[in-house]
């Protein structure tokens, strides 16, 4: 719904149950995947769940295959009859060498991937690729701290394993194995060496399942700790590397969201009222956990981190409501989440996540609940209109631009006929009454304090003279030092006199 301009002159009260009206609303049916499964989609699988976008890709990939077979068939066959025109006619051989390696050469730019790319590493890619790495080598404090971290997780793994085994030795195996073959895979696409992760999550858990028998509760603690050790070992290649332009996607996301900093809850509709002590302390956690999203490195643990986000949210909406938040509710509160937080390197953290993740976590549960919204509220943000805000395009791109801000709009509950110094000063009273009940909340929080501290005063002291009373203080009188046995103190020494010599006759 367009809001026009005659609309925008009615009163506040009336916009505001329009605003309510519309909302944002996103279908629970929107969340799933497209395909039908029941299981969750995600943007970044255009829609798909895990399962039914690796059957696309699939299918895409070999028909790519098939493509670039039929291309280099193609190619060698022109090449052989250009060889063999060259051997007739040596004068026009150079023209028609040169026309050949001019379509061969369009040919080779106009498709995505050949079929060297695909069985063979490029040794010039391969130096350029390790070039950028050392020039942008990290630190050598930052080495340490993540080589401490991978040492520790690795400890963790061993005496996880432990537990389960014979199982568990041949999951580590399996588990090296896979890390050496992720070292010799640094040339593929960051899309092929996904797929080599997700096949491996999908044979391990398969093999656990069907071969060791493990029950399904071991199988997902399992997963969970193999994933934490591959990812912390595999992280400073695979997050955002230098081959996608996933730190483009991010600074195109952080500007866009500095853009909307004008944004307001009331304009998205956040049933939140951050003027509740409650309200606002959940607020700022969940905009903390969503920001801790970036220093974790396990796709698991930064699904945690929008997991904690989320709960904060709908508790906060509980608590405004008095009641249990619902969905619509949810997602333009944490809309307005991202927007007051603006994560660092958001899209990088989606596409790793979404890349490197137990697929099983991402298609089911809460946490891949939690994260297909959080995919749908960046996607709604990149997108974000007037129409969306409730606003007319006119204002909206006032906003934008910078030429004015919401805050310093006058009230739309007056009516054009009132001059501006009546408003004012009607703004000024409602900001004056807003503080004066904040100020009677501290006084009579400050007097409650008071009487605590009076009551506990009181309590200690009457305890202090109970214990007084029931065990009394008996103050006895110093004793005197007894007197050393080869004193010559004879005034005071106490002992008996000393045996006299007698005389016997005999």
């Amino acid at each position: 719904m367009l809001l026009s301009l005659t609309l925008f002159s009615l009163n506040r009260k009336k916009m505001n149950l329009k605003s309510e009206r519309r909302g944002i609303h996103v279908d629970q049916s929107e969340l799933l995947c497209k395909k039908g499964c029941g299981y969750y989609g995600n943007p970044a699988w255009q829609g798909f769940c895990s399962k039914c976008w690796r059957e696309e890709y699939h299918k895409a990939r070999q028909k790519q295959i098939q493509e670039d077979w039929e291309l280099a068939e193609r190619l060698q066959r022109e090449e052989e009859e250009a060889y063999a025109s060259s051997q007739s006619t040596q004068g026009a051989q150079s023209l028609t060498f040169s026309k050949f390696e001019e379509k061969k050469t369009n040919e080779k730019t106009r498709k995505v991937t050949t079929v060297k790319k695909f069985f063979t590493a490029s040794s010039r890619t391969g130096a350029k690729k390790a070039e950028i790495q050392e020039a942008k080598a990290p630190s050598p404090s930052i080495n340490r701290q993540a080589s401490i971290e991978t040492d520790r997780v690795s400890k963790e793994f061993i005496e996880f394993l432990k537990t389960y085994h014979k199982p568990g030795q041949d999951i580590y195996k399996q588990c090296k194995l896979f890390l050496d073959t992720m070292n010799h895979k640094r040339d593929l696409s960051i899309e092929e060496q996904s797929e080599c992760a997700q096949d491996f999550y999908q044979n391990v858990a398969e093999k656990l399942q069907t071969r060791w028998k493990v029950p399904p509760e071991k199988v997902e603690k399992a997963m969970d700790q193999i994933e934490k050790y591959i990812m912390t070992r595999q992280y400073k290649y695979v997050f955002c590397p230098e081959t996608t332009d996933d730190e483009k996607k991010d600074l195109a996301v952080q500007k866009r969201i500095r853009a909307l900093h004008w944004v307001t809850p009331q304009m998205l509709c956040v049933p939140v009222n951050e003027e509740i002590p409650e309200v606002s302390d959940m607020v700022v956690k969940a905009i903390t956990d969503i920001i801790e999203m970036d220093s974790k490195r396990v796709p698991r643990d930064k699904l945690a981190c929008i997991t904690k986000c989320s709960k904060h949210i709908f508790n906060a909406i509980k608590i405004t409501k008095n009641e249990p938040a619902s969905a619509d509710d949810f997602l333009p509160t944490l809309i307005y989440i991202v927007l007051k937080g603006n994560p660092p390197r958001l899209q990088s953290n989606i596409q790793y996540i979404t890349r490197f993740c137990n697929p099983s976590r991402l298609m089911t549960g809460e946490d891949g609940y939690y994260f297909t919204n959080l995919c749908c509220a960046v996607a709604f943000i990149e997108k974000l209109d007037a129409q969306s805000l409730n606003l007319s395009q006119e204002d909206f791109d006032r906003f934008m631009t910078g030429q004015t801000s919401p805050k310093k709009q006058e009230s739309d509950s007056f009516s054009p006929d009132v001059c501006l110094g009546v408003k004012q000063m009607y703004k000024n009273l409602d900001l004056l009454s807003q503080l004066n009940e904040r100020q009677e909340r501290i006084v009579s929080e400050a007097k409650k304090l008071e009487e605590d501290l009076i009551d506990w005063t009181d309590g200690i002291t009457k305890e202090v003279q109970d214990i007084v009373e029931k065990y009394p203080l008996d103050i006895k009188p110093k004793n005197q030092a007894l007197a050393a046995i080869d004193s010559e103190n004879v005034e005071n020494d106490k002992l008996p006199p000393p045996l006299q010599p007698q005389v016997y006759a005999g």
